[in-house]
């Protein structure tokens, strides 16, 4: 059966620069393993799969997979699902703001010109992260421990352990390697940049299903949010500041952070690549 499909970049600053997501607009009647199976075959981080909304106030339902796993939130799919939506006609129940179901319960998405925003949902882990822990994912990374400042658990949805390092620079040097480490990872990293750079912080995140390689995601929007709420809460920052992600994959990730109303808001851009049908 054809099903209406997109793949929009993300967070991109130019053609095809950000983060790709494919999303599947009329998923009803499709089960958990052909939705498995299609994220597996996109080899993109992430797969979203729109469905009728559930409750009330939400104008659909999204369920987003990475690789074989579904996960209750992700940044860029929501921006890209939300575009997607939009262009293939949905139109808000609330005139600017597109409002998402997923796992994390219900997403405002802000309607801004040529962008989108998302509002951080609350985080499901915070706090301290286990020595034993940071001490693995420093010899995953290949750094000596000293260019670690701090560690935290920064999960709003993938599960991400955040390390914030000594510099951008050491961020981009990064050339991870957790081969000897078996499991499943979501590791973030920060670094800021000097300052009058065109950015305030450089950020690259790494993953892994339990059964790939680990693997880097271009531009990554729940991180981008998580480690927006501690950079602000530990002083580091304060919005609304720009960030980047992509860098070291050729690509240019441009994230805006602000906040209003109480509410802190990841944007960027988000533009269709590719529409048409997929068989599924």
């Amino acid at each position: 059966m054809s099903r209406v499909f997109s793949q929009v970049d993300v967070f991109g600053d130019g053609v095809c620069t950000g983060n790709p997501v494919a999303v599947i607009l009329d998923a009803e009647g499709l089960d958990d393993e052909v939705l498995r199976a299609f994220s597996r075959w996109s080899n993109l981080s992430e797969c979203t799969f729109v469905l009728p909304a559930t409750v009330p106030g939400a104008d659909y339902r999204v369920r987003i997979f990475s690789l074989s796993t579904e996960i209750p939130f992700a940044g860029h799919p929501t921006l890209g699902t939300a575009r997607a939506w939009l262009e293939a006609g949905g139109v808000p129940s609330t005139p600017g703001i597109v409002v998402q179901e997923c796992g994390a319960g219900l997403v405002p998405i802000r309607i801004e010109e040529n962008q989108l925003a998302f509002a951080a949902p609350p985080l499901r882990r915070s706090g301290h992260v286990d020595p034993e822990m940071v001490a693995e994912v420093v010899d995953i990374l290949g750094i000596d421990p000293e260019h670690v400042l701090d560690a935290a658990w920064l999960d709003n949805g993938p599960g991400w352990m955040g390390l914030f390092l000594d510099s951008a620079r050491t961020v981009l040097s990064l050339r991870p390697d957790a081969s000897a480490y078996a499991g499943r990872w979501d590791i973030g990293v920060i670094g800021a940049h000097d300052p009058g750079s065109e950015t305030a912080f450089e950020l690259r995140a790494f993953f892994t299903d339990g059964h790939e390689p680990l693997r880097e995601d271009p531009v990554t929007g729940s991180l981008n949010a998580a480690a927006a709420e501690w950079l602000i809460a530990t002083g580091r920052a304060q919005a609304p500041f720009r960030a980047s992600q992509g860098t070291a994959m050729g690509r240019h990730g441009r994230i805006h952070i602000t906040s209003d109303e109480g509410k802190l808001w990841v944007g960027g851009r988000a533009e269709v690549v590719l529409s048409g049908t997929a068989a599924l």
